[in-house]
């Protein structure tokens, strides 16, 4: 068998893209839709209007007004256990924030370099705020964290860590004092 010879066959001519279709006139539609129905209600009030005499209004047709018997007084109603509680006094006991006694640090960066840990540290001081590095020797190498604290109560260490959030440090973890 002859090879064919595929240059001389030309190309196929490509196929013609359908026209797309006509929205459909929606506008048309729903204008002929509120006029069919203002017209249909318009012959709706005018088909009984006609038929109807109107009624003359006569004496017998007076509204006659009853004679109401009055209404009973509304009884006392006397209520016991607002005497017996006004006489009353209940003592509770308040502890003296036990969740408060606790005390908190707050670690605000864990650095491989010892300059980084000192660069931060210095920008706490520069608000106020005196913070330690701690040096710990773990399985993962040496580390150097910058600790402020302890702090008695979350509340405090919660209230130091808002001011150190608005100068952009916010990696900083409050933690229970070890």
């Amino acid at each position: 068998m002859a090879p064919k010879d595929y240059v001389k066959r030309g190309r196929v001519p490509a196929k013609e893209t359908p026209p797309p279709r006509k929205p459909l006139p929606w506008v048309v539609i729903m204008l002929t839709l509120i006029v069919g129905a203002v017209l249909a209600y318009g012959l709706f009030m005018i088909n009984g209007a006609s038929d109807k005499p109107t009624p003359a209004l006569s004496q017998k047709d007076a509204p006659v007004e009853k004679q109401q018997e009055p209404l009973p007084e509304v009884p006392q109603e006397k209520w016991e256990f607002i005497d017996t509680l006004e006489n009353q006094e209940v003592e509770v006991e308040v502890p003296d924030d036990p969740a408060e006694q606790k005390d908190y640090q707050m670690q605000c960066g864990s650095f491989r370099i010892q300059d980084q840990a000192e660069t931060m540290r210095a920008q706490l001081a520069m608000i106020g705020k005196e913070a330690f590095i701690k040096t710990t020797d773990g399985k993962n190498g040496i580390w150097h964290r910058v600790v402020l604290g302890p702090y008695h109560g979350k509340r405090a260490a919660e209230r130091d860590r808002h001011q150190i959030r608005k100068l952009g440090i916010t990696t900083c973890q409050i933690w229970g004092w070890n």
